[in-house]
């Protein structure tokens, strides 16, 4: 059997899934509700915070099989929905911008857009990391974002917004993803560790979602780096300061306890045992 790691094996597929981006979860199912569906999405934001997540769940609510009317979740059941789970679908294409970048890919894509979707109600084009592409390739990019053609709905995603020309985004509906909170990460651990049924201290589950800066992503491979290496049910704090290379939990109040004791080497020793463990 294949090793899925956590952060696919656990990715949202559903809009109530998404965590910690509830004003961009609320904007986008109103608007499938309303049937206002924009022709150019543009989501930004920091990685791993849930950008190319919502893109597909997007893309797969535009062509649920549920229901001919227009509906603002997905039901993850039906053969549209898998199709896009796995990029599959013939309706659903993901470009990764970094190797996507020349005028001619542009141009190639536009003359794949004429067609009408084969199969679903929308082609849905997802541009990851678009900021990648070239001058002339956005150049290329904005007659058809101008006067889109029916029924194509694209959805651009980028760590480095600062790099999209102003000409993009003004033709986009903009969506700037937030870090995830320390708490939310922090409940979203504790739950799947009780999926994989095994246990972490909070400590271990802070001190994860303190590293990972935000994203869940980084927080759910670093969760499962560390329950690799405990051999245990429970998982606690020593654990993890050994794989991640982290200070004991302790060694703070130690170095201050030295300084104000004026403990010169002591605080010299500590920091010497903090550098040489990397």
């Amino acid at each position: 059997m294949i090793y899925e790691g956590s952060a696919r094996e656990h990715r949202p597929q559903k809009f109530e899934k998404l965590i910690g981006q509830d004003h961009i979860r609320k904007t986008l199912m109103n608007s499938l509700s309303s049937g206002t569906i924009a022709s150019a999405y543009l989501f930004s934001g920091t990685r791993g915070v849930g950008k190319t997540t919502t893109a597909r769940i997007l893309a797969k609510a535009l062509n649920c099989e549920r229901s001919k009317e227009s509906i603002n979740e997905p039901c993850d059941k039906c053969n549209s929905c898998h199709e896009i789970s796995v990029s599959s679908h013939p309706d659903v294409l993901e470009i990764d911008g970094a190797t996507y970048t020349g005028v001619e890919n542009i141009r190639d894509l536009q003359e794949r857009l004429v067609y009408l979707p084969s199969k679903g109600k929308y082609k849905c084009i997802i541009l990851d990391e678009v900021h990648m592409l070239s001058k002339g390739a956005f150049n290329a990019l904005l007659k058809t974002l101008e006067e889109p053609p029916p029924n194509v709905v694209f959805v651009f995603a980028t760590t480095e917004l600062r790099r999209v020309p102003d000409t993009i985004i003004s033709r986009c509906q903009t969506f700037e993803f937030r870090r995830i909170s320390v708490q939310l990460i922090s409940e979203h651990l504790s739950e799947l560790c009780k999926l994989k049924e095994r246990e972490a201290e909070d400590s271990v589950l802070f001190s994860i979602s303190r590293m990972s800066e935000g994203s869940i992503r980084d927080a759910l491979s670093l969760l499962d780096q560390v329950l690799s290496y405990s051999d245990q049910k429970k998982v606690v704090q020593e654990d993890i300061e050994f794989v991640l290379g982290l200070p004991p939990s302790n060694v703070y109040s130690i170095i201050l306890t030295a300084t104000s004791t004026r403990n010169t080497l002591e605080a010299l020793k500590i920091l010497k045992d903090i550098y040489e463990q990397g």
